[in-house]
């Protein structure tokens, strides 16, 4: 699709379509792109599962560079089975050695219950296969995630495995004990 198609808008302006707006920012970025020549392994061997919340520049808060790590995300920043499924992908095909759980305060999953399986059930007609994995307590969330990731038979690097809680007020993490 050619950008002369739709108008040019400010990057907050509604003139084209949101998706229209970040396909035209590709090509400007991809105008000046050069083949950074790096793999996929992650230059420090570092898994880091997070929540989706748009409030959270995971490269910006951790002092990450492109190829430095993989970033695994959902909402809650859970680890669920396809995690696990990402988890072992990157620890036996692509060198991981460590895992980063951040979790962050004020997430919207704390404010779901499981009812929303039974309300979607209730709308479409079909109750959704996936949990919410909605939680009260994020720091016991946390605790529960790096116990899911110790423990998996998949992964067998599991030693280094730590969690936290990203501020979202101050920007700064709070490690989570496991015990």
């Amino acid at each position: 699709m050619s950008t002369s198609a739709h108008p040019s808008a400010d990057p907050i302006g509604t003139e084209s379509p949101v998706i229209d707006r970040l396909v035209e920012a590709n090509e400007r970025y991809a105008a000046d792109f050069t083949d950074p020549g790096m793999d996929a392994r992650p230059v420090r061997r570092v898994a880091v599962v997070a929540c989706m919340d748009a409030r959270l520049d995971l490269h910006a808060a951790l002092g990450l560079e492109l190829g430095d790590c993989h970033t695994i995300r959902n909402a809650g920043g859970v680890v669920t089975d396809d995690v696990i499924r990402s988890l072992t992908i990157s620890q036996r095909a692509l060198g991981t050695r460590s895992v980063m759980l951040v979790h962050h305060t004020n997430c919207g999953l704390e404010s779901l219950t499981e009812d929303f399986r039974h309300e979607l059930e209730d709308e479409v007609g079909q109750r959704p296969a996936w949990a919410v994995e909605a939680f009260r307590d994020v720091d016991q969330d946390v605790r529960q995630s790096m116990q899911r990731v110790r423990t998996s038979p998949f992964l067998p690097h599991a030693d280094d495995v730590r969690g936290f809680v990203f501020d979202v007020t101050t920007g700064l993490l709070r490690e989570i004990d496991p015990a």
